[in-house]
């Protein structure tokens, strides 16, 4: 027994270094009848919808959690506010009977200038409040950092435009936001740094993130991830027997103030809800307010 467990490791092993080498045709979900296609139109059954009556490809599963119920309307959004929206349909994601498992779990999509290359990101949302959507991260040497604020080269002008999507799958809803974003203060930061782990507040100051790690070749194997471990040693010798660490200045919040958000609830034959809210600035002393249309899928 022993050696057979000893075979399955080692074998295991072998596949992690050696990748086993596919075909086009066994790498494709649906073997195309071109074979240039690694993949062609995956069936799929998104979230909690009915499974796809057939297997054929490009015939994906059909949203209808809302089907059921008549779909999304305008009359069940609130009319004057994406936020308060936003945080009815959260509040529906953060059941347990939802399904969903970190609903805060977010991409965040933002664009280098003057190049207009784009980059995109998993990140969590830590904050909402009725200015917008917090995120936490390293803007010091991170892609955000570039894209957001530019950099001293010049390479990158500062680009303040990002977008956020939300993708709920068991419930079968998006959520998209796009608006300006900019850095919470320190104070504002540091209320959200205390309630991390220890851990994880000397990994903000140990991690340069983006940062290319060097290996080391003195250590066989080692790709690089012994340089990191060496900063994080270093920042637990800095701050040793020390329970209030301090918020590295390259770190903190970012807020996104929306000027556009969409709400997206799945329908039959893609013939999807949206509707999208645009902020129309107040003149004056006058309030911003909200339009809010529908969209055709």
């Amino acid at each position: 027994m022993i050696a057979s467990l000893c075979r399955l490791l080692s074998a295991s092993a072998r596949t992690r270094r050696h990748p086993p080498r596919l075909s086009s045709r066994e790498m494709a979900l649906h073997p195309p009848q071109d074979s240039a296609k690694l993949i062609f139109a995956p069936t799929g059954t998104p979230g909690t919808a009915s499974p796809a009556p057939t297997a054929v490809p490009g015939q994906a599963g059909q949203f209808l959690k809302a089907e059921r119920h008549g779909g999304l309307r305008r009359a069940d959004l609130d009319p004057a506010s994406p936020i308060s929206q936003f945080h009815a349909w959260f509040r529906v994601a953060s059941q347990p009977e939802s399904g969903v498992a970190h609903p805060e779990t977010c991409t965040l999509a933002t664009a280098q200038l003057p190049s207009g290359r784009v980059s995109a990101r998993v990140v969590y949302m830590k904050e909402l409040d009725t200015r917008g959507f917090v995120i936490y991260s390293n803007f010091g040497t991170s892609g955000k950092a570039r894209d957001l604020f530019g950099t001293a080269d010049g390479s990158s002008t500062g680009n303040p435009w990002a977008s956020l999507v939300f993708w709920w799958e068991p419930l079968e809803r998006q959520v998209r936001v796009e608006g300006r974003a900019s850095r919470l203060t320190p104070e504002e930061s540091r209320t959200y740094y205390d309630t991390r782990v220890r851990g994880s507040r000397i990994g903000a100051w140990a991690s340069k993130q983006s940062s290319v790690l060097k290996p080391d070749s003195n250590s066989d194997g080692d790709d690089g991830r012994s340089q990191l471990n060496g900063w994080v040693r270093e920042a637990e010798a800095r701050f040793e027997g020390q329970e209030q660490i301090p918020v590295p200045d390259f770190w903190g919040g970012l807020r996104i103030v929306p000027e556009r958000i969409e709400f997206w609830q799945g329908r039959e034959n893609r013939l999807h809800d949206r509707f999208v809210y645009e902020r129309i600035h107040g003149e004056g002393n006058e309030e911003d307010r909200w339009s809010l249309e529908r969209l055709s899928p």
